[in-house]
């Protein structure tokens, strides 16, 4: 089938090279759809600029070519029909010309709809007939509709749709057009044509189209004043889609119209072949109608056509013998025998200006639509009233028998891919389908693809190909959606947010790493490794997520490490899991005599002493004692007990010390509390003397003041034989905490492992 050209619009391509038509109008509309659908090379890929994305859209074709047409009443369908060509006469009249038979059973006198979307050849052209109607002089009476519904199969963005009569064939008066977006759910008015536009469709004659009513269909009596016949001189009548629409030269910037040429599916109704006229004198006199009738309006003249049929009706039930054997009413053929009553009999007038008919076709005349069927028994009778009005065959008084033919329907325009597709393909279930580029998916192009959702998805215009945006999820999610909202607050560069973030990230762009794991240093974040578990201590680490860089735990107090798996220094572990390391005991011995820490004042002597000494502390004159568990195993005695008083200090001849030069400084011990001894040990709980070297004493080792308690640790046998405690450098004085005792039983009962 040809491709055709677009009545009053533009000049538009044909297929397989055919020769470029143009219209009566100018090409203004051609330059509009043009620069629409821009004409595009042929490189390897369209659709891509070398790297760069383009617009590109699919060849322009009649998208009916071949496409299946449903028609409400076919010629011939229900069996031999009898149908007439329509002669045209000078001055405009019309005339019957040669009669014929379809039928759907014998192959050359088929009319199947398939006609309408065949190749269209000049020479041998092929038409799609309706079957005969008959068509009332009234507005009263019902419109004789015929319907054509063409099924696109697919979303396509038309620029016309056209219609060729048939030769010798009625031309239809009132035409309406509609189109469906969803596949035929729903029907959207295209185009309306009608010689009386208010009347048939309540619409005004040409009506301006504006910006406010671009997706309004419009009424036009243009086709009747084209040609000879009132439809052009090749009985034709094309609809251009865009064709006074304002927003056409803007076509990509409008979505009105954007949406105003899609359709999927396109229906045709013929409603009226011939509009209702009030007939001449002439006219009158051949219809047998008296000359009270000439004159009367159309109305009038249906109301006694009305009341004339009643009449007839009931004469008819007073002449059964007529009824039965055939006879004549006011005129009329009104019966015919039983055995020839499915046929249609022609008038008088008929048969002499059919000279050609085979005799074969008149044996095969369907019933024609209107008329009075009556049974007397078994006998089955059709009363058929035939005339001639103008040449046109007449059933009735004021009826006309016709019928509407069409050789050709053909839809231009494209494949609707939305600039994202250069050509359309089969796809699934033999439906046709985008072959999309772009990185959008959808059967026509009109969805980004999976994952590319990171800028919303667009129509392709000329200046931006629109091209969908992958997002970035640097390897570890799979989906991801957009977010008009995070699109705006990034300047309109990106919106997409990643879904399902794998290999333990999370974020936007699973570019960090989710709770419980820390970025590897050592790898890039797109690595599938990037993120290695923080493995805090389940006890000694405060909670389970670790620093994003570091990953450094949260530790207790005490307790340190990466995951908080050791005690801190000065910290020992403990038995709680609340507080798994404790603070180990110490003292800090700082400068000063213990007259001076005392309170007392020592002789010259004594300082004098000190003073000789003073270099020769070494460690012991700042060390810190502290004490843990291997320390307290290894010594006699572990005591608590409060200093009452301090003595002065005596050389070794004293208490029998024996040792020479040795001078040592007596104190009274109050001892509260034993947390360790020897079993053949001598102490005892009260006081006893403690013996501290005066060497010892001002170095601070140890450092005692008087009324305080405190911690000791020793050997028995260190200082000789003084009959007390004896205090060196390798015993241990600490000033007594008081929450110290419970890691001092805790100690007490440990002690059985030590060996």
């Amino acid at each position: 089938m040809s491709m055709l050209s677009i009545g009053s619009s533009w000049i538009l391509a044909a297929l397989c090279g055919l020769v470029l038509v143009q219209t009566r109008s100018s090409t203004a509309g051609g330059e509009i759809y043009a620069k629409m659908f821009s004409s595009q090379q042929n490189p390897s890929d369209p659709c891509y600029d070398e790297d760069r994305p383009r617009r590109c859209i699919p060849d322009f074709v009649n998208a009916a070519f071949g496409a299946a047409v449903e028609a409400s009443s076919t010629c011939g369908s229900g069996g031999p029909t009898r149908y007439c060509d329509v002669n045209e006469q000078p001055g405009g009249s019309i005339g019957i010309g040669q009669c014929h038979i379809c039928d759907d059973s014998t192959p050359r006198r088929r009319f199947p709809a398939s006609y309408l979307t065949d190749l269209n050849n000049p020479n041998n052209v092929t038409c799609w007939r309706s079957e005969p109607l008959v068509t009332s002089q009234s507005f009263s009476a019902p419109p004789d509709n015929v319907t054509l519904t063409l099924s696109l199969g697919k979303k396509y963005e038309l620029t016309y749709v056209s219609l060729q009569f048939c030769p010798r064939a009625a031309k239809p008066d009132s035409i309406a057009i509609y189109k469906s977006m969803d596949y035929g759910k729903t029907w959207q008015p295209f185009q309306f044509y009608s010689s009386q536009c208010r009347r048939v469709y309540g619409r005004p004659n040409r009506a301006t189209i504006t910006k406010a009513n671009e997706q309004e269909a419009r009424c036009t009596d243009s086709h009747r004043y084209t040609g000879g016949d009132g439809l052009g001189p090749v009985g034709r009548i094309a609809f251009s889609t865009l064709e006074g629409r304002p927003s056409a030269a803007d076509f990509d910037n409008s979505p009105v119209l954007q949406d105003w040429v899609t359709a999927t599916d396109v229906r045709v109704v013929f409603n009226r072949l011939h509009m209702p006229q009030q007939p001449s004198q002439d006219q009158v006199s051949q219809l047998g109608v008296v000359d009270e009738h000439v004159g009367l309006g159309v109305e009038e003249l249906a109301k006694r056509e009305r009341e004339r049929e009643r009449e007839r009706e009931e004469r008819l039930k007073n002449q059964k013998s007529n009824l039965l054997h055939g006879g004549v009413v006011d005129g009329f053929v009104t019966a015919l025998p039983s055995s020839i009553h499915s046929h249609q009999m022609l008038g008088s007038r008929e048969m002499q200006s059919n000279d050609a008919l085979d005799p074969q076709d008149m044996s095969f005349v369907a019933p024609v639509t209107g008329s009075t069927s009556s049974s007397i028994g078994t006998t089955s009778t059709t009363t058929t009233i035939t005339s001639n009005l103008g040449g046109l065959s007449v059933v009735g008084t004021g009826t006309l028998a016709h019928h509407y033919a069409v050789s050709d329907f053909a839809v231009g325009g494209r494949c609707k891919c939305n600039g994202h597709a250069a050509r359309c393909i089969p796809g699934k279930d033999g439906e046709v389908v985008c072959e999309c580029k772009h990185n959008t998916a959808g059967r026509d192009c009109e969805r980004c693809r999976p994952f590319h959702f990171d800028r919303p998805w667009a129509r392709a215009t000329a200046r931006d190909a629109n091209e969908c945006k992958e997002c970035n999820c640097n390897l570890h999610a799979r989906k991801c959606r957009f977010n008009m909202e995070l699109y705006k607050l990034s300047g309109r560069v990106s919106g997409g947010v990643c879904l399902q973030c794998r290999h333990y990230t999370a974020g936007r762009h699973c570019h960090y790493c989710r709770e419980g794991y820390y970025r590897d240093p050592a790898r890039p974040i797109t690595h599938r490794k990037a993120c290695k578990a923080c493995d805090c201590h389940p006890i000694g680490a405060s909670g389970k997520t670790c620093n994003q860089n570091t990953g450094q735990c949260p530790c207790k107090d005490g307790v340190t490490g990466t995951t908080c798996n050791r005690c801190a220094r000065g910290y020992q572990q403990s038995r709680s899991h609340i507080a798994p390391c404790i603070k180990i005991p110490r003292v800090v011995q700082t400068q000063g005599t213990a007259g001076e820490e005392s309170g007392e004042h020592e002789d010259e002597d004594d300082d004098r002493a000190y003073d000789g000494r003073a270099d020769q502390c070494g460690k012991c004159r700042a060390s810190t004692k502290r004490v843990n568990l291997n320390k307290y195993c290894k010594r006699d005695y572990a005591i608590l007990g409060r200093i009452t008083d301090r003595h002065k200090k005596s050389d070794g001849s004293q208490n029998g010390s024996g040792v020479s030069g040795a001078s040592w400084i007596r104190f009274t011990l109050n001892v509260d509390y034993i947390y360790k001894k020897n079993p053949n040990s001598r102490i005892r709980r009260g006081d006893v003397p403690l013996y501290v070297h005066s060497a010892d004493l001002a170095c601070r080792c140890p450092k005692i003041k008087p009324s305080k308690s405190y911690l000791i640790i020793g050997q028995e046998s260190d200082g000789g034989s003084q009959g007390g405690l004896t205090v060196t450098q390798r015993s241990i004085v600490i000033e007594w905490r008081d929450e110290w005792h419970r890691r001092m039983r805790r100690f007490q009962r440990r002690a059985r492992s030590c060996h």
